[in-house]
């Protein structure tokens, strides 16, 4: 996604709180200290990034705000300024979201990532046996790493690298980091030697990685019946183990219903997040589950590597808060070209 100026921004929120303006209505609310021809250039970015719509022709055209809460627009610097006691936000799962899914993606969005994936499915086509295998290795150390990483794990690559090839604790370091790692390690191997098994989920398929992600670590690894708080923001995930369930199986009929996988990968990831249906250890859940979608479905998978963690948190954030995908979808297909570019 483009970086927006302050001018463009200011544009933007300006048509999401009217619904519908002109670019007459624009420029007087800009009070004409820019020309025509730059507002124009800057509502046709707009549109190229599919942060508005257009009714109209000629000088009855309107631009309209999204009519989805899923691509809705925040800046993540000056959302984040605010502490979390001051940011107006949804406090509480909002089960409409699991309708937004189907347009987390836009046509032009998707014909980039098929074209990207194009390029690995002709690379791995080429490559040897022996050559392939390495590179799910290196991929599969550096995703443990980095997995466990965005969950605190003060491991280094170099010493997950030692700790997945030879079994080699890092000195210094809490014996549940190795675990966590390893965990990974495990159920990384599992989704490549079981991708039929991932193109089409189900509530088995969640708690299965869960537990091998979270085993050996005393997380309670059934779906949680107690509360859980997230650090910093009010979000407030449900509540309840039989509702819990209820709304992962509205969620997973959705998912699976999804025609293209990008969708599906990055739906699971969002959703598991936003359930929070264990106690502990939903964000690695999610991240091995999306990339067991893309394994399915022939799609080269994400090691994230190259992710700023907090960042990565900021996104989820922005979902838990406002149900806007747009800054995770952001990260998600970086990190995807960076995958492509990177491996294999």
């Amino acid at each position: 996604m483009q970086q927006l100026n302050p001018r463009q921004i200011k544009i933007l929120e300006y048509i999401a709180k009217q619904k519908k303006a002109s670019n007459a209505n624009i420029i007087s609310f800009l009070k004409n200290n820019v020309s025509r021809f730059t507002v124009l250039r800057d509502l046709d970015l707009l549109l190229q990034e599919g942060l508005i719509r257009k009714e109209g022709k000629g000088r009855a055209v309107n631009y309209l705000s999204l009519d989805s809460e899923i691509n809705g627009f925040f800046e993540p610097t000056a959302y984040f300024s605010k502490e979390p006691d001051e940011r107006k936000i949804k406090t509480g799962f909002d089960p409409k979201i699991i309708n937004e899914l189907p347009k987390l993606f836009s046509d032009k969005e998707l014909e980039m990532l098929k074209e990207s994936n194009n390029k690995y499915l002709a690379r791995i086509k080429k490559i040897d046996k022996t050559f392939f295998k390495k590179e799910i290795e290196r991929l599969t150390i550096e995703l443990s790493w980095k997995s466990s990483q965005i969950e605190g794990n003060t491991y280094s690559l170099i010493d997950t690298e030692i700790l997945i090839k030879d079994r080699i604790e890092a000195r210094g370091h809490k014996k549940e980091e190795a675990i966590m790692i390893l965990n990974h390690k495990n159920a990384i191997d599992y989704i490549f030697n079981d991708k039929d098994g991932f193109k089409k989920l189900d509530l088995f398929s969640i708690e299965k990685i869960h537990e091998m992600l979270t085993r050996g670590l005393g997380v309670n690894q059934s779906i949680r019946s107690g509360p859980v708080r997230i650090i910093g923001t009010r979000y407030i995930p449900i509540e309840g183990k039989t509702e819990i369930i209820r709304i992962l199986h509205s969620a997973l009929d959705k998912i699976n219903s999804l025609k293209d996988p990008f969708s599906k990968a990055l739906a699971i990831i969002l959703m598991i997040s936003y359930i929070q249906p264990f106690d502990d250890g939903n964000k690695r859940t999610a991240r091995i589950l999306g990339n067991a979608v893309l394994l399915a479905n022939n799609i080269c998978p994400l090691s994230y590597r190259g992710i700023n963690e907090a960042d990565y948190k900021k996104a989820v954030l922005l979902f838990y808060e406002q149900n806007s995908a747009r800054f995770f979808k952001t990260l998600f297909i970086e990190q995807f070209k960076f995958a492509v570019d990177n491996y294999f």
